[in-house]
């Protein structure tokens, strides 16, 4: 039996350096027998020695057009605009099953191809539940950014974040947040909802690394129904719940604009302005690593960051995180007919006849 050839492209996206496949992932799948090619990428957070330290082959940016028919295409992001049929099997976040833009164009050039898709947001268990997820880190960075702007805020820095740059690693972030402490006298209090979750742990053990009061609320503590005038008495509030129904709104306007409000920045993990059920219907649209903070209040200062890449801050450490969880289930590609991808490849071919 042929080896199975998993091909690591590059990430085209701007600024992304997270990749689906790190060099330790990598050296597990070629110790289980695959064959494993790793791209150039002036972007991704790992060197090219680190992936041919553990016997990856290497060749240019963008030759994955070019591969073997066998060969399965693995990353995160989009693929780059174009319009050539896709012959391969492809492994990424591919953001067509919604009916997002270009959906129509990108499912017709696998239509034409013969290739197919497993996109890894619909990568699944028995319990519909994704197999590999960056929300950990999403909570993590997103608390972090918000005690950042807490901090800048107390020096009256506006806007108190802007033209945010990833880190090289966790540490590094630890040390920037615990140098911008050591400048204010108090330290921040913290509500995150949703603190069981992945996003909300995460969020809960930035908190903890630098020693500030964090308030954890999950499904017992919003039972009751919002809005919640608690939120309005931390100074940073976390929301890493994703609403799928709808419920009353956890904060409103008319909470925000109370006098007592001690509470002076929000920030949205799990970002979904566009939804129907956004929790948070104070803002319409995401912020960026360029403009990270909203300003929803200029008298009684209040921002709110949305942004909607969140991992991205940390790019090894959630790349790490992610492919450690991936890899499991990429060592069950030597049979296809099992594990997550039948599921996967029977969704994305009832996709193709919708096109």
């Amino acid at each position: 039996m042929n080896k199975v050839h998993i091909w690591l492209r590059a990430e085209t996206k701007p600024h992304e350096q997270r990749t689906a496949l790190s060099p330790k992932g990598a050296k597990k799948l070629i110790a289980a027998g695959f064959k494993v090619t790793v791209e150039c990428s002036p972007q991704n957070i790992f060197t090219q020695e680190q992936y041919q330290d553990v016997n990856a082959e290497i060749v240019e940016q963008g030759s994955w057009v070019d591969a073997p028919k066998d060969a399965t295409i693995l990353g995160l992001k989009e693929l780059p605009e174009d319009d050539f049929p896709l012959i391969h099997q492809h492994i990424y976040f591919a953001h067509a099953y919604k009916e997002q833009a270009g959906w129509q164009d990108l499912l017709l050039r696998f239509k034409r191809g013969g290739g197919e898709l497993f996109d890894l947001e619909y990568l699944v268990d028995e319990q519909q539940r994704r197999i590999a997820a960056f929300g950990y880190w999403a909570g993590f960075a997103g608390a972090a950014l918000s005690v950042l702007a807490w901090a800048n805020q107390q020096q009256n820095i506006n806007p108190p974040l802007a033209n945010i740059s990833s880190y090289q690693d966790k540490e590094q972030l630890l040390g920037d947040l615990k140098q911008a402490i050591r400048q204010i006298d108090t330290k921040p209090q913290l509500l995150v909802i949703g603190a069981k979750g992945r996003s909300g742990s995460g969020a809960v053990d930035l908190a903890k690394s630098l020693s500030l009061d964090v308030i954890e609320w999950d499904l017992a503590e919003t039972k009751k129904g919002g809005p919640f005038v608690e939120i309005t008495q931390a100074d940073v509030f976390v929301n890493c719940v994703l609403i799928n129904r709808d419920l009353p709104p956890f904060v409103t306007k008319e909470l925000l604009d109370q006098p007592t409000r001690k509470l002076s920045v929000i920030v949205d993990v799990s970002c979904d302005p566009y939804g129907s059920y956004n929790p948070l219907p104070i803002y319409q649209q995401c912020t960026t690593f360029e403009t990270p903070c909203l300003r929803i209040d200029d008298t009684n200062v209040l921002d709110l960051i949305a942004i909607d890449h969140l991992p991205s801050l940390l790019p090894k450490e959630s790349s790490e995180d992610y492919g450690e969880q991936l890899v499991k289930h990429l060592l069950t590609l030597t049979d296809k007919s099992q594990g997550v991808w039948p599921a996967a490849l029977d969704l994305f071919k009832r996709k193709i006849t919708e096109i």
